[in-house]
Order: C-alpha cells, then structure tokens, then sequence
C-alpha cells in the first residue's frame, strides 16, 4: 500500500491542449499520456468541446465538483452527469463532445488499455466506519472531499481531501474505513 498526497499529483495539460490535468497515478510509472496501460486523474472543465481520442483505450468519468456537463458519446443518447450520478464508462477512442450544464466541473477519469485490462470504478461515501471489499486487482481509493482513516493486514493510514491509497497486486480482502468522506474506488484488472 502506499499513499500518493494531494501535493504530489503532477500536473500536466490535456492531450488536446484545451486544459490541465492532474494525473494521481499512473502505470507504468513515467508513463506518458500516449503510452500508459492505465492511468488515473482529474480534470477541469470550464469550456465545452471535444473530449481527446485515446486509442484503444476505454475509459469511466464521475464528476467531483460543479454543476454537471452533457456527455455526447458518439453512437449514445447524450447524458448529463452530476456529482450524483455513477460514473460513466465509455471508449475514449470514439468522438465524445462535452457541454457544461451551468459553470467549470471538475471530473475524475479511469483510463485502461483495453488489450489486456479492464477497470470499475465506483463512489463511496463514508460517514463513520465502513468495509469497502477489495478485488484481487490494483485498487486506487481517492479521498475527494473530507478525511479518513484507514486499516488492512495491520497497516494503517489516514487521507486527507485529495490524496490517495494505492493497493497494488492485492489479493482478495478488505479495506477499514473512519471518517467522513466522500471516496471513489478504482479497481485495475487483467483480462
């Protein structure tokens, strides 16, 4: 396990030039934006536009913040996403265009290469004690909004807003969790 804090996350701007990136993990470790197996992030949107093509690549976005953006998927009815919504999943190499709903968003993105993996990734709020089951996979917990503590197989940790736990080549058990949070869990599998 290790924890990646909110200060570390590399900035970088987006394939397309439009935006900025916050990149909270990546693999291979310097991995560039063309020639990752999968890749976690987030991002602010504060114009509406295309969506960058990723070549065999697919990809899950939830929205963190803001008032929710219009997805059009290209062979898909368009859909709005909110902070309340699941996340999407949809392939990032087909044309996807975005229009804000009212103001910039800031969304988180799960990137998998296709040949060879395959990923989820779901939100969790937490408010008091709770398990969160881990896959026999790599697992990201991203604290969004709030703290927690955390405890599996005797480690222990906290997160703050904005850092992350990063658990890689688990083998199936759980994750404790204390605090009040509000958390997304990306799961990485081979397959």
């Amino acid at each position: 396990m290790r924890i990646l804090r909110a200060g570390d996350h590399k900035r970088m701007p987006w394939k397309n030039g439009k935006g900025e990136t916050v990149e909270i993990a990546v693999f291979p470790p310097d991995a560039s934006i063309n020639d990752f197996d999968w890749r976690i992030s987030m991002a602010t949107v504060a114009e509406d536009g295309p969506f960058s093509i990723f070549p065999g690549i697919d990809r899950t976005l939830a929205i963190l913040d803001g008032n929710g953006m219009v997805l059009d998927v290209e062979g898909s009815s368009p859909v709005l996403l909110t902070t309340a919504s699941d996340p999407l999943a949809f392939p990032a190499d087909i044309p996807v265009a975005a229009r804000l709903e009212d103001g910039a968003i800031t969304d988180l993105n799960v990137m998998t290469r296709r040949d060879g993996l395959a990923h989820t990734l779901i939100r969790i709020d937490v408010d008091g004690s709770k398990t969160v089951p881990l896959s026999p996979a790599t697992c990201l917990l991203l604290c969004h909004r709030g703290a927690l503590s955390f405890r599996r197989d005797g480690e222990t940790g906290a997160l703050a807003a904005g850092d992350a736990l990063l658990v890689e080549a688990t083998t199936a058990t759980a994750l404790e969790i204390d605090g009040e949070a509000r958390c997304y869990l990306a799961s990485i599998t081979t397959g």
